[in-house]
């Protein structure tokens, strides 16, 4: 495997960025300002989804789109208390049981931020069924070391302000292990910006559009708008998996710095069986490390990409991380590294026949050459 060097302070500023679905602008604009110097063209659509547009030399090239969600799971403010607190909407799925004391990030209208402390109780004297019971977020409060409603409302806080984790990024004690907020999904959204910029440096046969994706967290929303916007003949989800390598699950599945993940099935999405093989080829010829996914709850941008116009050649690639949906997330290098390796090699060497044979795949039974491949992978 050839050693990939990536942009560490790109990975620090899109975990730092603050970007809820509906509220993705802070995150496009950092998006943009990157994609300048590599794409042809950066277009938007009705919800905001950015789109990254690399011209390939062939004039009826494949048109392949590689999509990356832009939002995080956070809060809106839905109330502001006589008291000056701050009652919490979620904006995506959180466990009650991360979330108190944590300090959060107000950002108001014109873009100022405040920091508060969601409010907890101290165990002493609480019963048990209290002390064993998780909260809702619902009944969560924001603390913000004010006195009031009225201060709340000369800080500019109004009802409907974004609120999400306020999480530095940082390298851990292996500096291959990284820590910080909103890797789902700013991990896959450098990964997918990487590749940008190396398919930039080398011709190649497809026009490649590379996508920030809106509202993925609350519906999948914007891989459905934008995916109308490029028609593409294949597609390809970039997203993380729940890592399982911790002593609270005691499973070696998806550990951090395993390699590659090829998302086989989730629950709302089949891979297409030809770009699975391929994937799963060009593993073996640049020699990465390869782990399946198969997760039974959830999905990503490729739910609703694979099923628009009369249907699309679409996978997910993921890439595991511990602590998803919480404040704190943590992710591997050595993913990341491999993930934007396999991912270049694709797109610089596709062709337009090539995804005439992966549509060809979903009707004809499998070439002696694909399955002799597959046994060989696993031998």
């Amino acid at each position: 495997m050839v050693e990939e060097t990536i942009d560490i302070d790109l990975l620090r500023r899109l975990s730092e960025a603050d970007g809820i679905g509906g509220r993705e602008r802070e995150v496009s604009r950092l998006v943009h300002d990157y994609a300048q110097p590599y794409v042809d063209e950066i277009s938007y659509d009705n919800l905001g989804s950015i789109i990254l547009k690399q011209n390939g030399t062939a004039n009826e090239g494949p048109k392949v789109m590689l999509s990356a969600h832009m939002d995080e799971v956070g809060f809106v403010v839905r109330q502001i208390t006589p008291e000056g607190y701050l009652k919490l909407l979620p904006v995506g799925g959180w466990w009650g049981h991360v979330m108190p004391a944590q300090e959060m990030t107000v950002t108001t209208a014109t873009g100022q931020k405040y920091i508060g402390i969601v409010g907890s109780r101290a165990p002493h004297g609480l019963p048990d069924e209290v002390k064993n019971k998780v909260m809702t977020p619902m009944t969560m409060f924001l603390d913000m070391g004010v006195a009031d409603r009225q201060a709340i409302e000369a800080l500019g806080i109004r009802i409907g302000d974004m609120i999400t984790p306020y999480i530095p990024f940082r390298q851990m004690n292996d500096p291959n292990f990284l820590a910080g907020k909103a890797w789902d999904d700013r991990f896959s959204l450098g990964a997918e910006l990487e590749v940008m910029k190396r398919t930039a440096q080398k011709p190649h046969e497809a026009t490649l559009f590379f996508t920030g994706s809106t509202q993925e967290e609350v519906g999948i929303r914007g891989a459905r708008t934008a995916v109308h916007q490029i028609q593409p003949d294949l597609a390809i989800a970039l997203d993380v998996t729940t890592a399982k390598d911790t002593p609270l699950d005691n499973e070696s599945s998806n550990r951090l710095g395993g390699g590659v993940v090829l998302a086989v099935l989730d629950s709302l999405t089949m891979a297409n069986k030809g770009l699975l093989y391929r994937m799963e080829r060009l593993v073996a010829d640049l020699k990465l490390d390869v782990r399946y996914d198969f997760m039974t709850v959830g999905g990503t941008d490729a739910c609703n990409i694979h099923k628009a116009m009369d249907g699309v050649v679409t996978m997910t690639i993921s890439m595991p991380t511990r602590y998803m949906h919480s404040p704190r997330l943590m992710v591997h290098q050595d993913d990341y590294k491999q993930t934007i390796q396999l991912l270049t090699s694709f797109c610089q060497s596709l062709s337009k026949a090539d995804v005439a044979l992966f549509k060809e795949a979903t009707r004809q039974a499998l070439e002696k050459d694909v399955l002799n491949h597959r046994k060989k992978l696993f031998l």
